[in-house]
Parts: C-alpha cells; sequence; structure tokens
C-alpha cells in the first residue's frame, strides 16, 4: 500500500495532464457542475477540497460570493494558479483531514470525485462537518464501483502506474458510508463516466 509521500508524489506528478484526464468524463462533469451551480447562491462563502486544477472552482465562482479551494497536491495548486480566476476565487495547499479554518465558517464544501481515494475519508468528513454552518450544503460527488470485468481492468492500469482507490462502494454503500458518518442525503443521481459517477448532496444530521 502506497504511503502518504507515495500517494501525494503521484498526484504531483499528474497535476501536468490532469485537466487532459478528465476530457472523456466531460458530459457527466458538465451534468455535476450545472447541478452545483444551480445550488450555489451570491451570499455563499464556498470551501472546495481535493480541487484539483480548479476545474469546479473555477466554473462555479461567479455563482457564489468566495470560494476557497484547496488541494493537499502543491503541483495541483501551482497549475490551477496558473489559470486566469475571477477575484473571489483562491487557491491554498490544505489537508482536507486536518482544516485550519473556523467552525462553520463556509455555507458549502465541495469535496468532488475524492473521498474513495482518500485513507481516511471518515476524518475528512468529520472536519467538513466543523466547518460547514449548520443548514449549509455537502456537494460530494464520487465516482462508483459496478464489479464488471473492465472496471477490474481499469484498476488494475491505475495501480500499476501508481493510483490508490482506498474505498470501492456502490451507490448504495457510497450513501449509507456518508450517513454513518453523520450525514442526511438530499440528493443521489448516476450519471455515465469512466466509472459511474453519483452527484450527492447532503446536510449534516441534527442531532439526536
Amino acid at each position: 500500500m502506497p504511503n502518504e509521500k507515495d500517494n501525494k508524489r503521484f498526484w504531483n506528478r499528474s497535476a501536468a495532464f490532469y485537466d487532459a484526464s478528465r476530457r472523456p468524463d466531460s458530459p457527466a462533469y458538465d451534468a455535476v457542475i450545472s447541478r452545483i451551480r444551480a445550488r450555489l447562491t451570491p451570499e455563499m462563502n464556498v470551501l472546495e477540497l481535493a480541487t484539483g486544477t480548479g476545474i469546479i472552482a473555477l466554473r462555479t465562482a461567479d455563482c457564489c460570493r468566495t470560494i476557497e479551494a484547496t488541494d493537499f497536491s502543491e503541483e495541483m495548486i501551482r497549475v490551477a494558479k496558473s489559470k486566469a480566476a475571477p477575484e473571489n476565487v483562491t487557491f491554498a495547499v490544505a489537508d482536507a483531514t486536518a482544516l485550519p479554518y473556523a467552525d462553520g465558517r463556509f455555507d458549502a464544501v465541495i469535496i468532488s470525485n475524492a473521498l474513495h481515494i482518500m485513507p481516511n475519508p471518515q476524518k475528512a468528513l468529520e472536519n467538513i462537518r466543523r466547518v460547514l454552518r449548520d443548514g449549509g450544503i455537502l456537494f460530494a460527488p464520487t465516482y462508483l464501483r459496478t464489479r464488471s470485468f473492465g472496471e477490474k481492468i481499469k484498476v488494475l492500469i491505475g495501480a500499476v502506474i501508481g493510483f490508490k482507490t482506498y474505498s470501492k462502494w456502490t451507490k448504495a454503500e457510497y450513501l449509507a458510508f456518508l450517513a454513518q458518518n453523520g450525514w442526511e442525503v438530499l440528493t443521489c443521481e448516476v450519471f455515465s463516466a469512466t466509472f459511474p459517477l453519483a452527484y450527492v448532496t447532503a446536510v449534516k444530521k441534527e442531532a439526536e
């Protein structure tokens, strides 16, 4: 199993061609982004985790007051900063499992296609719960598993080049995972992509 340095090294190496690697899934990304845009409002302060090269942040910035777009990969953030961005977008290196922000700081948090590649997604969700205000919305799209032969081949190829998936969820398993970690799922749509892409929104469960 790759250690944290190996994992970061992979994503730093991937930064230069990350945008090109997303193009086959552009229709699914477009669908997800359009739905995020529809839920954001001009008053919202938004945090994006695992922003990569800032694809989602840059395409949603005009819908909110501010967006703090973060990634644990320094190279991903370097590439993101090289792009033209509006003044309300800030790019920063940050670890989703140890966020430096104040409690309740954000009105919405976006974490797209990342929880399944984190060694400790529970810790990331715990941090998100803390920095998201009560009533705030979590956007948590992620790729799903199908157990198909084609999927197994793709996973094998990914492993050879250093891509590590720590969690492999079906739709039901992913929604159950979110519920077990204190989230009430509001919506879930699945789009066709390299792997099925689930667009999920959720809010914090109220304490019982």
